[in-house]
């Protein structure tokens, strides 16, 4: 890592409770977002120095935005450039928090009495509040928040960017539950909060993502949660209690580097009929690239070489990794069939149609023997998407690449009528 003087540090743009933002003046359009040892509650009723807190701090927000990020999802972030500070795209901060709940606790329960702790929001409940500390960050309404008429970076807050934070919200914390999940973990709730790319014009996930962003309970236990809901149910604040904080965000930011492993490495094995199917399995494997999936191409006929095809088959079971096995062969299919009807492991179908025989080369691949359980999908990409599918449900950085590309195909799919109608106006 650089040392900060390697930056050409301008001015100070902004200063919260536990973080400094500056400008670079030799990286237009990117700022030098510094943390400090500062840990605060109640709009800063409660305020200490915690030592060690700006690292802290620091670690765990580089490592969740750099899980959501080679997820896909859109982020200011640019990269850790010390202990303390990580580099991010200048943003013109829209100031709302969103809160997404799974659980119910906290603010919530006084908000909403006759609600019992422990609820289990399904789907998740989201909540959106003004950034005003003056009148403790009063909960707006979507119509509150199209009223204001916001304007940031020359971008106008409307229908489409409210659309696009609400169901980011949902989609980033999905992730970051799943993650967690992997250690055992409940993530109850978080608040996260959005800004304007001054370069790009894009609303983006921005701010940061740390302990004090979430409640995170072990085990799903209330009375183990390392979040900063300890450090504001203290009755008094001793330097034994700042030791037990301090603990408790130093056991989250060990943990939240262990969210960018992968649980369970698994791989596609596509099978070609002939190399004349080649570029049609380069597609595959490329599509599989996407999802960080590894993919492997053979070459064997299950009708001219039965033998070869089950040795191949033999040799990726018995390794232990965890396989797909995609049947490339068009005319006559009997590579998905003999794969299928000889392995426990998931077999799709994905030939290569030709303008003349497509129609009736199809049917080789739908028309299965009965005790046959492969799929036949035609799209190279859509055989990849269906393996990558398989594989997140026990790998979380395969499902949070699901996950984000789903969120990705919704706004692009958005900001695509969004443009339409702008054309008819």
């Amino acid at each position: 890592m650089a040392s900060e003087s390697d930056l050409k540090v301008g001015k100070k743009l902004n200063e919260g409770k536990t973080k400094e933002i500056y400008e670079l003046l030799d990286q237009p359009g990117h700022v030098l977002v510094q943390s400090k040892d500062q840990i605060t509650a109640g709009n800063a009723v409660r305020k200490d120095q915690m030592e060690g807190k700006a690292a802290i701090a620091n670690k765990t927000t580089s490592c969740v935005f750099k899980l959501l990020q080679d997820a896909g999802v859109k982020t200011a972030f640019v990269g850790r450039h010390s202990d303390t500070a990580f580099l991010a795209a200048h943003c013109e901060m829209i100031p709302i928090e969103w809160v997404c709940r799974r659980v119910a606790t906290g603010s919530f329960l006084k908000r909403n009495p006759g609600v019992k702790e422990g609820y289990r929001f399904s789907p998740l409940k989201i909540e959106m509040f003004f950034k005003d500390d003056a009148n403790n960050d009063p909960q707006w309404s979507e119509e509150q928040l199209l009223a204001a008429q916001f304007c940031f970076a020359g971008l106008d807050i409307g229908r489409t960017e409210l659309d696009i934070m609400s169901h980011s919200t949902v989609a980033i914390f999905e992730i970051l539950e799943r993650a967690w999940a992997t250690q055992n973990c409940t993530l109850v709730d978080m608040k996260i909060e959005f800004g304007v790319n001054v370069l790009t014009k894009e609303v983006v996930l921005a701010d940061v993502i740390d302990n004090d962003s979430w409640r995170l309970w072990p085990a799903g236990d209330r009375s183990q949660q390392k979040d900063k809901q300890v450090y504001r149910d203290l009755k008094e604040v001793t330097p034994e209690a700042m030791q037990m904080v301090k603990r408790n965000f130093e056991w989250v930011s060990e943990r939240v580097e262990m969210l960018l492993v992968p649980q369970a490495q698994g791989r596609v094995v596509v099978l070609m009929g002939s190399t004349a199917d080649l570029a049609h399995s380069e597609r595959i494997s490329s599509a599989c690239s996407a999802f960080g999936i590894p993919c492997t191409l053979r070459v064997s006929s299950a009708h001219k070489g039965p033998g070869e095809t089950l040795r191949i088959k033999a040799q990726y079971e018995g390794d232990g990794v965890p396989t797909v096995f995609v049947a490339v062969a068009g005319r006559s299919n009997g590579l998905g069939p003999v794969m299928s009807g000889n392995t426990v492991y998931p077999v799709i179908n994905c030939p290569p149609l030709t303008p003349d025989w497509g129609a009736q080369d199809v049917w080789s691949s739908l028309r299965m023997p009965s005790g046959l359980g492969c799929s036949t999908v035609l799209s190279p990409e859509a055989a990849a998407l269906a393996a990558a599918q398989v594989f997140g449900l026990s790998d979380h950085l395969v499902w949070a690449r699901l996950r984000a590309t789903m969120l990705n195909t919704w706004i692009s799919l958005k900001l695509a009528d969004q443009k339409l109608q702008g054309c008819r106006v």
